[in-house]
């Protein structure tokens, strides 16, 4: 069972679950077009390192990298930032250097439970960005321990390769955190990309 420190930010204590260092493996399988990729580039097994870390009383840094299972070659990484939506408030930083003015009204669980929408869970924001010059905003909903995104907008450099849209879930089984990733990239629309199962450390 989670045990949630008596300091830890109420705004938080629904991703609480996801607070924490985690390592495993998984995955890729993405099937596309022939001749769009070499099969080692689209089918092979992974590690990962994550960590989720409270950034502020109402944020979460996220931060993962990947490594090639069969010889530890980096793959990629990504970082970002994990919230639960709600309106913006005067208390709140941003944007920019804008400073926040006041203190939070989200400080008891009552408080909290306020920002759970008509349907019982909690509505999610995430932003990841990648090394290549990608960023997603992901809109979801936290329902226990399991959380659903999509992406409501994909920005990449122009350069970059096909990307256009994406889902992910999260969800604690058993006490290990288990993803999946579908993603429409390079010309087919959405397919399972890759998934994985990580232990806590």
């Amino acid at each position: 069972m989670l045990e949630i420190p008596a300091d830890f930010p109420s705004e938080l204590v629904p991703l609480s679950w996801l607070v924490g260092s985690w390592k495993g493996s998984g995955w890729v399988s993405y099937a596309t077009e022939e001749g769009t990729l070499d099969d080692s580039a689209r089918e092979y097994e992974f590690s990962q390192d994550v960590s989720f870390t409270v950034e502020s009383s109402s944020v979460l840094r996220y931060n993962a990298i990947f490594h090639r299972l069969s010889d530890d070659s980096p793959v990629t990484s990504e970082t970002g930032y994990w919230r639960i939506a709600r309106p913006a408030h005067s208390f709140d930083a941003g944007p920019g250097l804008i400073a926040g003015v006041g203190s939070s009204p989200f400080t008891t669980a009552e408080s909290v439970e306020g920002l759970r929408n008509d349907a019982g869970s909690f509505d999610i924001e995430a932003v990841i960005a990648h090394p290549d010059g990608i960023a997603e905003l992901y809109l979801g909903r936290v329902d226990g321990p399991r959380i659903d995104l999509v992406t409501d907008a994909v920005l990449r450099p122009e350069n970059a390769r096909d990307y256009r849209a994406a889902t992910r879930m999260f969800g604690l089984v058993e006490g290990h955190l288990l993803w999946a990733w579908d993603a429409a990239a390079l010309g087919v629309s959405l397919r399972s990309m890759a998934s994985a199962r990580l232990a806590r450390v």
